[in-house]
């Protein structure tokens, strides 16, 4: 895994690190059943705080995307409840849309967008 933080990025580095891991998760660098490294481990690799590293660990698990093992550590496990996760995604993207609308983004624009996304996680295209 891959981990790079961006100190002079206006992203608060455990939105990054959180941001980093579920890109890992969907690009299938990680797989459920993968353990993560220790806080003290990724706080070292990363240069970053143990307790940056921890919030962004509380995120992930909050949002379904790890869990906790008293002899693993942090394990990637994805909680899978589609009408939970819709309305969750519907609410994170409900502010940007509303950007994208005052700017004059179209919806064929959006669909756009995420046509290439969808692409680009199921391996049909190459990132930029």
């Amino acid at each position: 895994m891959y981990i790079h933080i961006d100190f002079n990025s206006d992203e608060a580095i455990y939105m990054q690190l959180y941001h980093q891991i579920i890109m890992g998760i969907a690009l299938q660098e990680m797989k459920p059943g993968d353990s993560l490294p220790s806080v003290r481990q990724l706080a070292e690799l990363t240069g970053i705080n143990m307790h940056t590293v921890n919030k962004a660990y509380s995120f992930l698990r909050q949002d379904g995307f790890l869990t906790i093992d008293r002899r693993r550590g942090a394990v990637i496990s994805i909680e899978v409840d589609k009408n939970a996760s819709l309305k969750k995604l519907k609410k994170s993207l409900q502010p940007i849309l509303a950007k994208g609308y005052c700017k004059n983004i179209t919806k064929e624009d959006v669909y756009r967008i995420v046509d290439e996304l969808y692409g680009y996680y199921d391996g049909e295209i190459e990132e930029d």
